[in-house]
């Protein structure tokens, strides 16, 4: 019998018993005047000692870095001010993700309010693909641009921004991918990633790089006012946007993204921004423009991760990116509803359009994908739509736990396929291969690419889709050799009883926001014994009620199902768990949200050591009258009126551990070789048939009009008699 899951893995970040740890974790918890939980949880981000502890904790905009540091952040304002003072048409080119729509957005703004004459230009994803095209300089040409500052993207560009030179357009680029090869020869690139940029902090979002130029402009305009009362005034304007932008592009939200994130959260909040409040409403089910207090719903990451950013990102996937920065421009509260409800049915169609693509994915991933050569899942399709295959892979590579590239030739086929065609990839990557680098390593084989560690984006011609599936798995094979099938859970530490407490959570919450690099906190609690599943929302999640130390909790465990869990009342479970706060009817109590459960060690162990005594008897050991092993008369009726009333309710086939917990609930306690042998009584007998094949499962038809006859003339019964001692 399993009662472990080979395929999931629990680690923990914080074992008691090394002196070391245990003295700086007392240290941060009596300084700092937190429980060692919270304690041990700014230890396990990496906040070591009394000094940095208290800096992560502090939120406070002084800890912000200097603009200028970021090289050629000097060279960037001044081209914008000389364009500015000579009314030079400058355009805001963007990407249309959300960070790009957000960045667009804040420069926009911005900019205007200097009095700038600016508009913006967003490439349709569909026509014109990634990124800085000679297709959209000739038209910003046209319209007169002199000057173009791209926002979360360009550091690719050469050719473009070469071109754009040539037509008497200066280019300021800001973006925060990864640089490869040469930099753009523009008036300035403002990127931490390039190599010889000293800025400190490397990790910011597209949004985020133009903020701190915003940010540089405004500390040149205010000369003489002191740093921090200019960074409230700049957070104060553009923060939501950095905040939003920055979760939606899954950076880390440490260091300067740890205060943006958690300032902007704040201002999301209670924002008067007209078109971010009519999108809240609508992912409310208000949708009327009005701001309805009374639903009013907790801003954190996750409300921008699964609400806000999707809807933004959905105009950019199937429609057009130029309707949510529309949207969060809008200063009219009726157009902005409208606005904001035709981004939700954008989202819808995105959704069915998701889902269609991720079926045919996994169709072909059944059929052709070898996993035991393979690390990374290469697939291509002449009609997948190129907005929605980012999101498909990250499905993927959350289902799989390996590296995905979907390449489409949507829009490269003029009649018929050509090697030639040019299909536009998109690729999520795990830890432990860096996709940029990936890509790198095939550069021969590619037209273009470009992103970060986890996430990047390339074109491919057809001719070349095969060789390149070879090359990166190549790459791949030395660089991800550990079981990649094993689910791994990484807990912070052990909680007792004692811990689970609203203390706790109001802590917990000190080291918000949570994401990457500052995950949600994560508990395993053991022994914990269940007294009852429940079902909930139409059977999809579970309620398990169960009890600690004379205390009572309740765990909610989404996405499974009550009876796609093998636990039963009375057993002892371990949770890996999340804890928080339930509020209901205007009561608030703790809850555990279940991110994994198992049977506990002590009883695993309980388990173990009865079939191990179970299959000595069977091989003809002997055993005392006290360990209760030969069944009665009584046991062998409970047994069978148990069947018959499962029989005639479909149910035939039960794990053993199911049937003891049931026999207990009717106080009829049969420990399990006890168990097993009345069921070979009730066969012996002739009662019932017995499927015995499976390990843990066994399969029972019962004769319902059975004859009444003597256990004693049961085989299995006089064996086990001249067995006891």
């Amino acid at each position: 019998m399993k009662f472990t899951d080979e395929k999931k893995v629990w680690s923990l970040r914080y074992t008691p018993g090394n002196c070391e740890v245990d003295t700086a974790i007392d240290s941060i918890s009596a300084e700092l005047g937190i429980s060692r939980v919270a304690a041990r949880l700014i230890y396990n981000r990496g906040h070591r000692d009394i000094p940095a502890s208290r800096d992560f904790l502090n939120t406070t905009l002084d800890i912000l870095h200097d603009p200028y540091v970021m090289k050629d952040m000097e060279k960037a304002v001044a081209r914008i001010e000389k364009a500015i003072e000579n009314g030079e048409k400058i355009t805001v080119y963007g990407d249309y993700d959300v960070d790009g729509v957000t960045a667009v957005t804040l420069i926009y703004l911005y900019l205007r309010s200097l009095g700038a004459n600016v508009d913006y230009y967003i490439p349709s994803r569909a026509k014109e693909g990634y990124g800085v095209s000679r297709v959209a300089i000739d038209k910003l040409c046209e319209r007169g641009t002199k000057l173009i500052v791209t926002v979360d993207t360009g550091i690719t560009a050469n050719d473009e921004v070469d071109y754009a030179r040539a037509l008497g357009i200066d280019t300021v680029v800001t973006d925060h991918h990864e640089c490869h090869g040469t930099l753009p020869t523009a008036c300035a690139v403002v990127n931490p990633h390039r190599p010889d940029c000293p800025y400190p902090f490397k990790e910011l979002a597209g949004v985020g790089v133009v903020f701190k130029l915003a940010c540089a402009y405004e500390l040149r305009r205010s000369a003489g006012e002191d740093f921090v009362s200019v960074m409230e005034r700049m957070c104060a304007r553009y923060v939501d946007l950095v905040a939003i932008g920055t979760v939606a592009d899954v950076m880390p939200l440490i260091d300067e993204n740890r205060i943006i994130v958690k300032r902007g959260l704040e201002m999301i909040e209670q924002t008067d921004r007209c078109g971010l409040a009519a999108l809240i409403d609508a992912i409310n089910n208000a949708g009327n423009g009005e701001r309805v207090v009374a639903k009013k719903r907790k801003v954190n990451a996750g409300f921008i991760g699964f609400g806000i950013a999707p809807r933004i990102n959905a105009a950019g996937r199937i429609s057009s990116a130029q309707k949510a920065v529309a949207l969060l421009l809008s200063e009219n509260k009726s157009e902005a509803a409208g606005m904001a409800r035709e981004l939700c049915e954008i989202n819808l169609r995105r959704q069915a359009e998701e889902n269609t693509i991720a079926e045919q994915a996994y169709a072909k991933i059944a059929e052709k994908h070898n996993f035991e050569t393979d690390r990374v899942i290469v697939l291509d399709h002449d009609e997948w739509q190129q907005g929605i295959i980012g999101i498909v892979a990250s499905r993927i590579t959350e289902k799989f736990g390996l590296p995905s590239i979907l390449i489409s030739f949507d829009g490269a086929v003029s009649g018929e396929p050509s090697g030639l065609d040019v299909g536009k990839g998109s690729g999520r990557s795990i830890k432990g291969m860096n996709l940029v680098e990936a890509l790198d390593h095939c550069r021969d084989l590619l037209v273009r690419f470009g992103g970060h560690e986890l996430a990047a984006g390339l074109s491919v011609t057809r001719d070349k889709v095969d060789e390149f599936r070879r090359k990166i798995n190549e790459y791949a094979r030395e660089r991800l050799t550990e079981n990649l099938s094993v689910m791994r859970y990484e807990a912070d530490c052990v909680l007792e009883s004692a811990d689970i407490t609203v203390r706790t959570v109001n802590e917990i919450n000190m080291l918000e926001p949570f994401g990457v690099a500052n995950q949600t906190p994560s508990f395993i609690v053991r022994e914990l014994t269940l007294d009852k599943i429940i079902p909930m929302g139409a059977g999809k999640h579970s309620k398990l009620m169960l009890t600690l130390d004379g205390r009572s909790y309740q765990a909610v465990y989404f996405g499974t199902s009550a009876g796609e869990l093998d636990f039963y009342p009375g057993e002892k479970l371990d949770l890996l768990c999340q804890i928080g706060l339930n509020e209901f009817r205007g009561q608030t109590s703790l809850q555990l949200i279940v991110q994994d459960v198992r049977l506990a060690d002590s009883e695993r162990e309980k388990y173990e050591g009865e079939i191990e005594r179970y299959r000595e008897i069977v091989g003809g050991a002997s055993f005392e009258y006290a360990e209760n092993i030969i069944p009665s008369r009584s046991d062998a009726a409970e047994l069978y009126k148990f069947f018959v009333k499962e029989n005639a309710a479909g149910n035939y086939r039960f794990t053993y551990r199911m049937l003891q917990s049931q026999l207990a609930r009717s106080r009829h306690n049969m420990n399990y070789s006890k168990l097993r042998f009345a069921l070979m009584i009730l066969r012996d007998m002739q009662v019932c048939s017995l499927d015995e094949s499976t390990e843990d499962v066994v399969s029972v038809e019962v004769r319902p009009r059975a004859e009444k006859t003597s256990i004693e003339k049961s085989s299995t019964y006089r064996t086990l008699s001249e067995q006891m001692a």
